[in-house]
């Protein structure tokens, strides 16, 4: 059996899948459209206009539903692992789970307000989805390696960890340069003062967002042994 069939690993692959399709199929069709330049346009250019801000809008939204889903069963996990074999404080895991979901609102802040219609709202979703999602793959590194060996790998340990750290290494540089931008615009020359640091922005902004991508991918291994139950219980004489 295909291993994104087993158990509960379809919500974490359908997140990878789904969001990998909202970035690409957005940037294509912006592209076609003659809306965006084809080098290095920012995530949220390719959501912009019409019609690809359609796209963009309902792909993402769905993506902050798959990514709630995503992290909250993997709090539920860790949560079941921890009384099993206790590694690590609830509270650790319990501010995990926050702080994601946190990104995940921002990620449907991010789908429905434009860019070049509400810039700060949209700025403001795409700071707390990139911060929150940063730290949220950083704790559950941590968390990794103090289940490790009992419920991780060392090398699905080490492969978090790597990822986390590209990730945080790249949200700094992509905040710091998007800050010193003085105007928001969907086309760039290369002649263009600030436009160096909008292509350091967009290399690392992309890095960032793959790196979610690829960070969700390790939890497939761990949802496979995991299955919804849902229970209900009749009160009463009939």
């Amino acid at each position: 059996m295909l291993c994104f069939l087993r158990g509960m690993a379809f919500v974490p692959f359908l997140l990878v899948t789904w969001s990998s399709a909202a970035f690409i199929i957005s940037y294509v069709v912006a592209v076609l459209s003659g809306h965006v330049n084809p080098f290095l346009p920012y995530i949220s250019d390719t959501g912009t206009t019409p019609p690809e801000s359609g796209i963009f809008g309902f792909m993402i939204n769905f993506s902050a539903f798959l990514g709630a889903a995503t992290m909250y069963t993997r709090y539920k996990i860790v949560e079941k692992q921890n009384q099993t074999c206790y590694f690590s404080s609830p509270v650790f895991n319990l501010v995990s789970l926050v702080l994601g979901l946190v990104g995940c609102i921002g990620m449907g802040i991010v789908a429905n307000f434009q860019e070049l219609a509400v810039p700060v709202v949209h700025d403001g979703g795409a700071l707390l989805a990139f911060v929150c999602g940063v730290v949220y793959t950083l704790l559950q590194s941590i968390i990794s390696y103090k289940s490790y060996p009992q419920w991780t790998s060392l090398s699905t340990c080490h492969i978090r960890m790597a990822i986390s750290a590209v990730s945080c290494a790249a949200v700094v540089p992509m905040i710091a340069c998007a800050s010193l931008i003085s105007i928001t615009k969907l086309e760039w020359n290369p002649k263009e003062k600030d436009y160096v640091y909008h292509v350091v922005s967009a290399i690392c902004e992309w890095t960032v967002a793959f790196g979610f991508i690829f960070y969700f991918l390790t939890f497939i291994h761990d949802f496979q042994g995991v299955t919804l139950k849902i229970s209900t219980e009749i009160n009463g004489d009939i």
